[in-house]
C-alpha cells in the first residue's frame, strides 16, 4: 500500500473507487486501522467499503500510532489527527472532501470540520464515541499504563508489547504507542531511552485533553455550533458509543440529519444506502 510522510510521520493509506473524495477516519478506538472498516463490530455487518467506492473515491488510512502508520511520542491532541488528515489530502492534491468517521474516528472529523470548514463538503458521524462510561474507562486504561511505566520503566513496555499482538484496549499496560514499537526497532529504542518522569507528564496531559468530557469529544460545542456543514449522525448505543453523544452532536450541528434507528436495525441493506443518499444529496 502507498504511504505519505505527513508532519514527519509516515501514513499508510489506500484509495478505493472513483468520484468525489471521501476521507474515511477509521473506527477502533486506539486501534484505528484500515481493516477495522471491514472486520469490527457494526462495520463488519454493514460493509460500507463494499458499497461506498461505487460512487466515491474512498480514502482510508491507518491513524498515526496505528496499523502500519508511524508515530511520535508527544502530547497528542485532536489537532494532531487533523494535521494528518489535511496533510493526506494535500499529498493527494485534493482541495475538498466529504468526511466520515466511525467510533473514535468521529472526533477528528468534528475537529477537522472546525479547523477546515472550507475543505469539508460534509461530515458523517457513524457511532460517535462518548458518554460518561467512555470517559471513565478511557481514563482507567491510561491509568493502568502509567502505573505500569512508573513501576517497571519504559523498556518493560517495549518488552511487553513485543511479547504479544494486543492493542491498547486489549492490554492497557502497553500504552498508545505499542504498534510503532512493534513496527520499528529505532522507535522502540528511542522510546525505551526516554526520560520516565517527562513521559508520565506527557501522557497524563494527553489523555486529560483527549478524554475531557462526558459527551462526544473532539471539538468545543461553541465551535460546532458555528459550522454550516451538512452532517449525518448515526447513533450507537453501548458503554462506549452512548446515544447521548450522538444526540449531543445533533444539538451542536445546526441542520444535521439524525438517523433515528436502533443499532440492531442497521444492516448492509439500509446503512450504506442511507450514507450514500446523504452524500449524493450534498453533491446535488
Amino acid at each position: 500500500m502507498p504511504t505519505a510522510v505527513i508532519d514527519g510521520i509516515e501514513t499508510n493509506y489506500r484509495e478505493m473507487g472513483s468520484g468525489p473524495a471521501l476521507l474515511m477516519f477509521s473506527p477502533g478506538g486506539f486501534d484505528a486501522r484500515i481493516e477495522k472498516w471491514s472486520d469490527l463490530g457494526v462495520y463488519k455487518r454493514i460493509k460500507l467499503l463494499d458499497h461506498l467506492p461505487e460512487k466515491y473515491r474512498c480514502i482510508v488510512f491507518d491513524r498515526r500510532e496505528n496499523g502500519q502508520s508511524g508515530g511520535r511520542v508527544e502530547r497528542i491532541t485532536w489537532q494532531h489527527f487533523v494535521r494528518q488528515a489535511s496533510g493526506l489530502l494535500d499529498h493527494l492534491d485534493i482541495d475538498k472532501a466529504h468526511l466520515i468517521g466511525g467510533c473514535m474516528g468521529c472526533c477528528p472529523v468534528a475537529a477537522f470540520g472546525v479547523a477546515h470548514p472550507e475543505r469539508t463538503l460534509s461530515m458523517v458521524h457513524y457511532w460517535p464515541v462518548g458518554g460518561a462510561n467512555y470517559r471513565i474507562s478511557g481514563h482507567q486504561r491510561f491509568a493502568r499504563h502509567l502505573a505500569f511505566v512508573d513501576e517497571n520503566g519504559l523498556q518493560a513496555v517495549v518488552d511487553l508489547v513485543r511479547s504479544h499482538d494486543k492493542n491498547f484496549s486489549g492490554d492497557p499496560r502497553g500504552g498508545p504507542w505499542g504498534q510503532p514499537i512493534r513496527n520499528s526497532d529505532t522507535f522502540a529504542q528511542n522510546y525505551a531511552d526516554m526520560d520516565k518522569a517527562k513521559y508520565l507528564l506527557t501522557v497524563t496531559a494527553m489523555y486529560r485533553g483527549l478524554l475531557d468530557r462526558d459527551t462526544a469529544p473532539g471539538a468545543e460545542p461553541e465551535d460546532l455550533m458555528r459550522l454550516d456543514i451538512p452532517s449525518l449522525i448515526v447513533p450507537g448505543s453501548d458503554g462506549f458509543h452512548a446515544t447521548s453523544a450522538a444526540r449531543y452532536l445533533q444539538e451542536c450541528l445546526a441542520g444535521s440529519q439524525y438517523w433515528d434507528i436502533l443499532v440492531d436495525q442497521q444492516t448492509e441493506e439500509n446503512a450504506p444506502k442511507r450514507v450514500l443518499d446523504f452524500l449524493q444529496s450534498v453533491d446535488g
